[in-house]
């Protein structure tokens, strides 16, 4: 079976969320079979940016699902969608 990656872009709920903060929260929150490759920021509007982390996850149903309703219940995450996805 084969691995996904998948750049999945975190809308943090104010510009006052200190990002490396919630980059730790992401990281600790990943469920089982998952990681992170790596962070990207992305600045949006007015002084808040986003986290753009890419996850690789196994290729099985679902796919990305677990990991964005994992993000979706850190503390201080507004939003969470699927920007790239791509198999490895």
């Amino acid at each position: 079976m084969g691995k996904v990656a998948a750049a999945i872009k975190v809308m943090p709920q104010s510009p006052e969320i200190d990002l490396d903060v919630l980059q730790e929260r992401l990281e600790q929150n990943l469920p089982e079979g998952a990681k992170i490759n790596g962070f990207d920021r992305d600045e949006v509007a007015f002084g808040l940016t986003a986290l753009i982390p890419t996850v690789i996850v196994p290729d099985e149903s679902g796919g990305t699902e677990a990991v964005e309703e994992a993000f979706q219940g850190v503390e201080g995450v507004e939003s969470v969608s699927v920007e790239d996805v791509g198999r490895l």
